[in-house]
C-alpha cells in the first residue's frame, strides 16, 4: 500500500549550488513545476553528492519554489490568527524545517523516476493546479501528484502552496495534526513540539503518514 504523503523536497520537496536563473519573463505555473522537477531530479541523479549536500540542495530548490508563509497559514487555518507575530514567524521557520525533516530523509533511494505533466487548470482565488505523474514503471507503481500554485503578492512569480499525493493534501494532513495539538496545548505547545521533533529528526505525523518511501522529484 502506498504511503499517502510522498513529496519532493517539498521536494515539498523539496527545494543551490547550481542556482536557477530566472527567465526574462515570469514562468507560468506549468513551467514552474517543470523547472522545479528538473532541478530536483538533477540533484538526485548526482551520485557524487553525499546525503547532507544532496538534502541541502533540494531544500534550496524548495525554498525557491514553495511559499512557506502561505503554506503555514493554510496549515494552521483559523488558529493562525491566535498566534502573535513572533509566534507566527517562529512557526513558519519551524514548519519549513519540519517539512524537510519529514520528507527529506529518503533522498538516496531515488532510482530514475520521471515527472510527467498531465495538465493544468485555473482554480478559485486565481490559484492554479498542475497535475503530474511520477513515472515508476507504469500501472500501479506510478504516483499521481497535484501541485497548487498561487501568484505571490505584488509580483508575477508563481509558488507552490500545496501538494496533493494520491488524493491526500499535505496541507490538510498537517492541519488535522496541528488542530489536535493546538486544542490541547495551544501555540506554545505546538512550537515546542515542532522544535523538539526537528532537533531529533522525527516527524510530528503518525508513523503511517510518513512511512519510508522513494522520494518524489
Amino acid at each position: 500500500m502506498k504511503s499517502p504523503l510522498r513529496i519532493p523536497l517539498l521536494a515539498l520537496a523539496a527545494l543551490l549550488a547550481f542556482s536557477a536563473t530566472r527567465p526574462a519573463l515570469a514562468a507560468t505555473p506549468r513551467e514552474t513545476i517543470d523547472q522545479t522537477a528538473t532541478q530536483v531530479i538533477e540533484i538526485l541523479k548526482d551520485k557524487s553528492l553525499d546525503t547532507a549536500v544532496r538534502r541541502r540542495r533540494v531544500e534550496d530548490v524548495s525554498n525557491q519554489h514553495f511559499d512557506f508563509d502561505v503554506i503555514s497559514r493554510l496549515a494552521l487555518a483559523r488558529n493562525w490568527a491566535t498566534l502573535s507575530h513572533e509566534q507566527q514567524t517562529r512557526f513558519i521557520e519551524e514548519f519549513r524545517q519540519h517539512l524537510s525533516v519529514t520528507y527529506g530523509r529518503n533522498l538516496d533511494s531515488y532510482s530514475n523516476e520521471k515527472v510527467v505533466i498531465l495538465g493544468d487548470r485555473e482554480e478559485q482565488r486565481g490559484d492554479w493546479s498542475v497535475k503530474t505523474k511520477i513515472a515508476r514503471g507504469g500501472g500501479n507503481d506510478d504516483i499521481l501528484v497535484d501541485y497548487r500554485l498561487r501568484k505571490v503578492a505584488n509580483g508575477d512569480e508563481w509558488k507552490i502552496i500545496d501538494v496533493t499525493i494520491e488524493s491526500v493534501s499535505l496541507v490538510a494532513n498537517f492541519r488535522s495534526q496541528f488542530q489536535e495539538i493546538m486544542a490541547s496545548g495551544g501555540a506554545d505547545r505546538l512550537l515546542t513540539l515542532l522544535a523538539e521533533k526537528n532537533a531529533k529528526g522525527e516527524s510530528i505525523l503518525p508513523p503511517k503518514e510518513h512511512a519510508p518511501h522513494k522520494p518524489i522529484p
